[in-house]
């Protein structure tokens, strides 16, 4: 997987907004430049699975950051939902289990047979990119970052899904422990040029795809340049 991507269809830039018009805007002028554009939990309250259609419309794949953490049957009902908007990736939280996460791999499988489109890579988020160790202790999860990581990673590869989101810091004992078909999605990217924000563990997208990343999603670097297409052709150079 590392080894086949084009520079450019690695580079998903986070779109978070509640500004329907800015979004599709922004897609449009990126479309073609970069690989797809990611639309999380903030765009999908305000505008819903029309806003993922509109988006779509400009030609950009769509990485649908929801996130979803309940119960199993729950979970495959949301994700049986989304699939048949043609969706690329799709994300759960592998703290809810191996059981919530086979049944999320099950029904993308049964929607986009039944919808006719093209099955979604089913993703688990293992720590978010904004928590630091403090933050693991402060909420009760003892232990190193990367084993905690590592751990649902082997969880999710064990529910059958196709990858994780997970750091760049912990790329590299991932892929040895679940192997190099495994996906990797990484956020919390920063070009050395940017500033980092509120992502604490970072590095720049060169790093991440020399550590095996397959997919990094870049937001601020982009939507906040003055010229974004400029910027993201910036990254997509870097990288080539």
């Amino acid at each position: 997987m590392t080894q086949t991507l084009a520079a450019k269809d690695r580079i998903y830039c986070a779109i978070d907004t509640t500004d329907l018009d800015h979004a599709i805007n922004l897609a449009s002028k990126l479309s073609g430049v970069i690989g797809g554009a990611k639309l999380g939990k903030e765009f999908f309250a305000a505008h819903g699975p029309q806003g993922v259609r509109a988006v779509a419309k400009t030609g950009m794949p769509i990485f649908l950051d929801v996130k979803y953490h309940d119960i199993p049957n729950t979970v495959a009902g949301a994700i049986r939902a989304v699939t048949p908007l043609g969706v690329r990736i799709v994300n759960v939280h592998a703290a809810g289990g191996l059981e919530m996460m086979k049944r999320a791999g099950d029904a993308a499988r049964e929607a986009a047979d039944k919808a006719g489109v093209d099955v979604p890579w089913v993703i688990a988020v293992t720590i978010l990119t904004s928590m630091d160790q403090g933050d693991l202790d402060d909420v009760g999860l003892k232990g190193p970052i990367e084993d905690r990581v590592v751990k649902l990673a082997e969880l999710t590869q064990k529910a059958g899904l196709d990858g994780v989101v997970c750091s760049a810091q912990e790329i590299t004992p991932v892929r040895k422990a679940l192997g190099p078909d495994f996906k990797l999605i990484t956020p919390g990217i920063r070009p050395s040029w940017a500033a980092s924000d509120d992502q604490k563990r970072i590095v720049t997208p060169a790093d991440a795809v020399a550590m095996g990343s397959d997919v990094l999603v870049i937001g601020r670097p982009i939507t906040k340049a003055e010229d974004p297409v400029a910027a993201a052709q910036k990254i997509v150079d870097e990288l080539s």
